[in-house]
């Protein structure tokens, strides 16, 4: 039971933060944070094309009691005239379906025709 609690009691919270403001630094987005506790990373979306920010980040806190203050008491107030959008951060599983549902693969079938290279079928 102890090493239970120990595992889930230091995991590091992963905060989702939206509706930041373009100009926002990760020095910035920490300073935020660290109001609330200790901070172990920030990090600001950049996109790759523009090396612009994408108006969205993560914050990395130790401790699920500051963290979850920190979550409450930001979710919704007003940050550089922007009202930021904060809650944990929702680990991504892998994306292995496709918009339609299914698998990706999208090798399809024969047709029934026996395989064979396309230009075979119409000489």
């Amino acid at each position: 039971m102890y090493l239970f609690y120990k595992y889930f009691n230091n995991r590091i919270m992963n905060i989702y933060v939206g509706s930041l403001h373009f100009k926002m630094s990760e020095a910035e987005l920490k300073e935020i944070f660290e109001e609330y506790g200790e901070v172990t990373s920030a990090k600001v979306i950049i996109d790759k094309y523009s090396g612009k920010s994408k108006g969205f980040g993560f914050v990395e806190m130790p401790n699920d009691a500051e963290a979850k203050k920190a979550i409450e008491e930001l979710n919704g107030a007003e940050v550089s005239g922007r009202n930021i959008i904060v809650n944990e951060s929702i680990e991504r599983t892998d994306r292995k379906s496709n918009f339609r549902g299914g698998d990706n693969d999208r090798r399809g079938g024969s047709g029934g025709a026996g395989g064979g290279n396309r230009r075979d079928n119409y000489r």
